[in-house]
Order: C-alpha cells, then structure tokens, then sequence
C-alpha cells in the first residue's frame, strides 16, 4: 500500500470522530439551553397568591434596648445564728417557718461550766481588791512614818510598788471577770434581726463546738437578685435602671431596680456582678429563681420581625417585593428587641419602605412573580 493512500483514511477516520465529537457538544449545548428557557418560562409563568398579612413595610422603629438576666432571688438580711460557746443545746424550740424578732432568745448551751468559770473569776477579783486595800492601807502608813522620820524613804518606794502591783492585779482579775459574763452571755443564743427560720440546723441535745450553725433566718422585707453579666453588657447597665422578672413559680412579672454593680469582675469567670432590687410580695420566698429582661436604653433602626429573616444562604437576607416579584436582599442583623410579643430585628442594607414577605410565606426563589389579594399591608 502506497504511504499516502493510508495517510488519507487516518485523515478521514480522524474527521469522522472530530465531526461526531462537535455534534454531541452541540446537541448537549442545545438541549440545556432548552431546558434552562422552559424552566425560565416557568418561573415566569408560575405567580404565587398572597393575602396583606403576608407582607409588611420595613420602617424606622425606636426599639428598647434589653440585657437578658437570670440569677437566685435572695434576701438582703440575713443570719445564720452559731454557738459562741462549746456545749450542749438547750431549749431550742423554733423550727422553719416560725417568726422570729431581733433579740429574741432561741436556745442555749449549757450554762454549767460558763457559770462555774463567772464565779471563780469574780472570786478572784474580790480577793485581789482585798489585797488591794491591804497594800493601800501600808502605803498610807508608811506615809505617815515617813514624815515622822520613823523609816527610810525606801520602805516607802517599796510599800508604793506593792500598791501598783495590786493594783494591776485586781484589774487583771475583773477583765477576766468580764471574759467570763460575756461567755455565760454568748451561751445564749439569741436572733440578731427580725424574719423568719428558714434553716434549722441542730438538735436540742447534741453537744455542739465552737462556730457550729444552729439555724438560718431570714427577713423577706427586702429581697434582692443577684446576676452576672459580660464585660460587655455590664457596659450598658447603670444604677436605677427597671427590669422585668419572671419568677418560676409566678403568673405575674415582678418589677426590679438595679441597686448596685460590683466594681470588680469575678475571678474565675471574670463576669461582672449586679444586684436587683426586688418588690416584695407574699409569694416572693428566699431561694427562687428569676429570669428577665433589664430595659438599658433605646436605640431607632429600621426593623423587621426576627421570623422574615432568612438563614438558608451564606449570609442572612429578606425576601422583598418589587413590583411583582420577589427579590432576596442580603441584610446585617443588629439590636434585638421584644415589642408586643414579637421579637423585631435592627437591619442594614435593607431600603425604608420595602415590602418585606412575612416569615410564614416560606422561601421562594428569586424572580418569582406574586399577586396580592388584598391592597392594604402591615407595616412591622
């Protein structure tokens, strides 16, 4: 076979393919540029029916500004009643729930070796005032001597050390008289602020040490919450400012102040502490826990409710009408806030005035056409 003859059929088997190869290129571009028509054509087509309460004008609002906080409602006044004294518990009667007034005699420990020791130490200051009066009486002598000339002045300086020493000795003896009447004193136990018993902690009966805890009371005149903020919420607060709490157990919200803000931050997590001024309220108790919202200003943005915001893309958008026909705006969330039982959003790169599709009308796509069945719509 001559060298061109089989050069021409590698030429024409190689145009063959190349043909074949451009037509199946063609037919694909065709056939996607088809069906990417009809599905245009369709969503031109397809119009979707929505009532006002589907869409809502996005306008300026003035927004409260809120801190959310939770803490434990507690009382202000508060003890915790302790021995003072080692021994054993006597005639404590009060248990939880009973009134109690500042003053009032709750129990005592066994007065027996308190007494005892009182009386040894009063013993021991009436025996040193009587060398006392036997050191004065030789000084007053030795005086007169003295001046007679019947001894030395030395026998004077001695006798007037003596009296010193006596003194001091009978000084000695009454401050450890005192020691004693304030133990016998400490060995009552006594309430040191009207409230209630809310702890009771020991037993009539048991021996008990130094600094061991008989009961709790309470005083429910004066309740306070205690929460802990960031750094940067703690920024916002400001003495006086009103808070709404929610008090587990309570239908009612109760109103709260803030009454003080700890200067310094918490070791551990570093939280700034804050405390609430409560109202009292009969049903208000020592130990229950309150959540809320503390108003710290106020701030005019142009809002949306929460619920229209989308979330289903990279970066959060609204779905608006223009004309008719949906558009996704991307938007920047800012402050938060609670208004009649809907929680509206702060957003930037939204225009004043748009026509915002409600949270309920579910995601459409871009370009869908719309037809509102009633003229009037919300505004936010």
């Amino acid at each position: 076979m001559k060298p061109w003859i089989k050069w021409t059929a590698i030429g024409l088997v190689i145009a063959i393919l190349a043909g074949g190869t451009v037509r199946t290129l063609s037919a694909r571009k065709d056939k996607a540029a088809a069906l990417e028509a009809q599905q245009t054509a369709q969503q031109t087509q397809v119009s979707i029916d929505l009532v006002s309460s589907d869409m809502m004008t996005a306008t300026q609002r003035e927004l409260p500004l809120n801190v959310a906080i939770s803490g434990t409602v507690s009382a202000v006044d508060t003890a915790t009643i302790k021995a003072k004294v080692a021994g054993e518990l006597q005639g404590l009667k009060v248990r939880e729930g009973d009134p109690v007034r500042a003053g009032q005699v709750l129990g005592q420990i066994d007065p027996t070796e308190p007494d005892a020791r009182l009386r040894q130490a009063r013993q021991q200051a009436q025996a040193a005032k009587a060398q006392v009066d036997i050191a004065q009486r030789t000084h007053d002598n030795n005086q007169a001597l003295v001046a007679q000339g019947f001894i030395s002045s030395t026998a004077l300086n001695v006798s007037q050390a003596n009296l010193a020493a006596a003194l001091a000795t009978y000084a000695a003896a009454q401050s450890a008289a005192d020691v004693s009447a304030k133990t016998v004193n400490d060995a009552v136990l006594r309430s040191p602020i009207d409230g209630f018993v809310s702890q009771r902690l020991a037993q009539s009966g048991e021996r008990l040490g130094i600094d061991a805890h008989v009961l709790e009371v309470v005083n429910l005149n004066r309740l306070e919450m205690q929460a802990e903020l960031t750094v940067g919420d703690a920024q916002q607060v400001k003495v006086g400012q009103t808070a709404q709490l929610r008090i587990q157990g309570l239908a009612e919200p109760v109103a709260a102040r803030v009454a003080r803000i700890n200067p310094s931050a918490s070791v551990g997590s570093r939280a700034v502490v804050i405390y609430l001024a409560i109202a009292p309220g009969s049903a208000l108790r020592h130990g229950l826990f309150a959540e809320g919202l503390l108003a710290t200003g106020t701030v005019t943005t142009l809002a949306v409710p929460l619920s229209a915001v989308r979330t289903d893309k990279p970066k959060p958008y609204v779905q608006v009408v223009q004309g008719d026909v949906v558009q996704h705006v991307t938007v920047a969330l800012g402050a938060r806030s609670e208004v009649d039982g809907q929680t509206l959003v702060g957003v930037t790169g939204l225009a004043p005035g748009a026509t915002v599709l409600a949270g309920t009308v579910g995601v459409l796509r871009e370009g869908t056409r719309v037809k509102v069945a009633a003229a009037a719509q919300g505004a936010v």
